[in-house]
């Protein structure tokens, strides 16, 4: 199997089957079309004219609680909150990369999206390893270094491979549209976009050629026993 061209959106492995590379995107800010979806927008210029498909959720306007560790979810494989959380998990399964956008509250992420992305990590029993993950800031001014650091701990912790540009992923912009004005941060999303396209391909070749690596058993070690 070789690497599909640019601009192709799909490749064929060795057992003939054909597959196509999927971007789900999370728009964690209250405003549909916001700096934060700005942001996104720019990156999906590049997704599109690299041939990938894409699908954006917008999920900072709506009501998500939180998780209450109930622990429903290890014997269901699914929340106990029958929301947005569980309608996007199978998007989440099927996707090769995913992006996380949010603006930066308190120099943190919006409240809204962490409590949707804790669920959906945790809730979720399949594996996440060697998806390729990226998380976008947006902000008027300050807090964006924590925010990034914030979001990528969701990938971190699940295997998944974190997709870097020319600088931490942020543009800055308070009133809507505003971030357009940041000639670098959108650079910065157009350059996060390539090199994440570029790894999500090299990672289906290496799966392809190779496999997963291989998994030891969870040690779980508990600091008071």
């Amino acid at each position: 199997m070789s690497l599909p061209p640019e601009g192709v959106n799909e490749f064929t492995g060795k057992d003939g089957m054909t597959m196509a590379f999927k971007i789900l995107m999370l728009n964690g800010s209250p405003h549909k079309n916001g700096n934060t979806a700005l942001a996104l927008a720019e990156m999906k210029t590049v997704f599109d004219h690299e041939g990938f498909e894409t699908e954006c959720l917008h999920i900072g306007n709506q009501a998500i609680r939180g998780c209450i560790a109930c622990g429903a979810c290890a014997k269901t494989g699914k929340c106990v909150f029958d929301d947005l959380v569980n309608e996007t998990a199978p998007k989440l399964e099927a996707c090769d990369g995913l992006v996380i956008g949010s603006p930066v509250y308190y120099a943190s992420a919006n409240a809204t999206l962490v409590a949707f992305l804790t669920r959906l990590f945790y809730s979720t029993p399949f594996d996440k390893t060697m998806k390729v993950g990226a998380s976008v800031v947006a902000a008027r001014r300050g807090g964006l270094s924590a925010t990034f650091d914030e979001l990528n701990k969701f990938f971190t912790i699940s295997g998944m491979p974190v997709a870097s540009g020319q600088y931490w992923n942020s543009i800055h912009g308070r009133e809507p549209g505003e971030a357009a004005q940041d000639a670098e941060g959108l650079q910065s999303m157009r350059t996060l976009a390539r090199n994440m396209a570029f790894l999500i391909r090299s990672i289906a070749l290496g799966k392809e050629t190779y496999g997963l690596p291989e998994k030891e058993p969870f040690q779980r070690t508990n600091f008071i026993r």
